[in-house]
C-alpha cells in the first residue's frame, strides 16, 4: 500500500503538450459511422471509411507531415502516396472496429494470439500483470482476448482528456465501453491498479506518449533520439509486478494478431536496483516496439513529431540521448 501512495505522488496531473492538440475527430461523425456500421454492417461501412480517409490525408497536413515523417524513417525511403493512405487506413480501421469490439462483436474478426502462456504464467503466481503497449496497432482488441478466460479482469490505464470527443461519443453508443477504464491522473489512479493486479487481474497503459509533463529519457527509435516516457516503467517497479509488452497488430481486412512478450519483473526487485532495472526494461521496450514497426509498418499511430527535442534544448547529436 505505502508503494501504491509512492507511486500515486509521482504521477502529477499536468498535462502534457500533446494533450492540447485541438481533435479534429467530430462527434457526430463517429455517431453516424457506429449508426452506419451497426446497422448496415462492416464492410459496407468500410467502403464508407475509403472517403473518410482520402478526406484525412487531404484537409489534415500536420498528421500528413507526421505520417510521412514516420514512414520515410521505417521504410528508409521517402513513402509513396499509396503507402501514406494505407497508414492512415489502417489507423482509420482499427478506431472503426473498436464499434464492434465495445459490442462484443468479436465474432467478426479473425483475433489470433501470441504469448499468451506468458500471461497465464503471471496471472497464476497471483500478482497481475501490468501490459506495456503502444499506440501501435489495436489495444482494443486485449478485451477481446479477455473475454476468452472468464472471470478475467482486463483494465486500461489511459489519459481520458486527450480523447475526450471520442470517449463521450463511445459512451453514448455502449454505455458498457468504460466500466473498466482507470482514469490517469487522479489521486487514487495507482492504488485503483494496485487493487486491480492484487485481485490478479491484468492491467494495460501505452508507454510510448508522455501522459504528463513528467520525467522522460532519450532513445535511439528508427535512427534518431526521441523522448520516453519513465512513469509506466516507474510505477510497475514501485509496486513490484511483472510487465510484459503487448501489441495488437492489424494484419488487414478482419485480422488481428496480439502478441505478448516477457519485458520484466520487479516482483523481487530491491529499491537500490530499481535503476538499473529500469534502465533496461526501457532499452528492451523501444527495441521491441522498433521491432514490431520494421515488421508491421503501418501500424504506428502518433501524428505528430515524435522525435522533437524538448523545448529549450538543443537536439541530442546521434547517440547522445541521455540516460535515466
Amino acid at each position: 500500500m505505502n508503494e501504491a501512495r509512492e507511486a500515486t505522488a509521482e504521477a502529477t496531473p499536468r498535462p502534457a503538450s500533446w494533450t492540447r492538440d485541438r481533435e479534429r475527430s467530430s462527434v457526430f461523425m463517429l455517431r453516424l459511422m457506429s449508426w452506419i456500421s451497426l446497422r448496415l454492417g462492416r464492410r459496407p461501412a468500410r467502403v464508407v471509411l475509403l472517403g473518410i480517409c482520402a478526406y484525412f490525408l487531404a484537409c489534415a497536413p500536420r498528421a500528413r507531415r507526421a505520417s510521412g515523417a514516420y514512414l520515410e524513417r521505417v521504410l528508409g525511403r521517402r513513402p509513396r502516396w499509396h503507402e501514406r493512405f494505407a497508414h492512415i487506413h489502417s489507423f482509420a480501421s482499427t478506431i472503426h472496429d473498436r464499434v464492434f469490439l465495445l459490442h462484443e462483436r468479436a465474432d467478426l474478426f479473425d483475433i489470433r494470439a501470441r504469448g499468451t502462456e506468458h500471461v497465464e504464467a503471471a496471472i497464476a503466481r497471483g500478482s497481475g500483470v501490468l501490459l506495456l503497449g503502444a499506440h501501435f496497432g489495436s489495444f482494443e482488441v486485449l478485451r477481446a482476448v479477455g473475454q476468452l478466460r472468464p472471470g478475467l479482469r482486463v483494465s486500461l490505464l489511459m489519459y481520458p482528456d486527450n480523447a475526450r470527443k471520442i470517449n463521450a461519443a463511445l459512451r453514448a453508443i455502449n454505455p458498457r465501453a468504460q466500466q473498466d477504464v482507470i482514469a490517469l491522473g487522479r489521486p487514487d489512479s495507482m492504488l485503483r491498479v494496485s487493487d486491480a493486479l492484487d485481485a490478479g487481474g491484468i492491467v494495460g497503459i501505452l508507454a510510448d506518449r508522455s501522459l504528463h509533463d513528467d520525467a522522460t529519457a532519450r532513445r535511439s527509435f528508427l535512427g534518431a533520439e526521441a523522448a520516453w516516457p519513465l512513469g509506466p516503467l516507474r510505477m510497475a517497479a514501485l509496486l513490484r509486478r511483472p510487465v510484459l509488452f503487448m501489441a495488437g497488430v492489424y494484419r488487414g481486412d478482419n485480422r488481428y494478431e496480439v502478441v505478448f512478450e516477457p519485458l520484466a519483473d520487479f516482483s523481487g526487485l530491491s529499491r537500490g536496483a530499481r535503476g538499473s532495472a529500469l534502465d533496461a526494461a526501457l532499452d528492451d521496450y523501444v527495441r521491441l516496439l522498433e521491432d514490431h514497426c520494421h515488421a508491421a509498418p503501418f501500424n504506428w499511430f502518433n501524428f505528430f513529431d515524435f522525435w522533437a527535442p524538448p523545448q529549450g534544448a538543443p537536439e541530442p547529436a546521434p547517440g547522445q540521448g541521455s540516460r535515466p
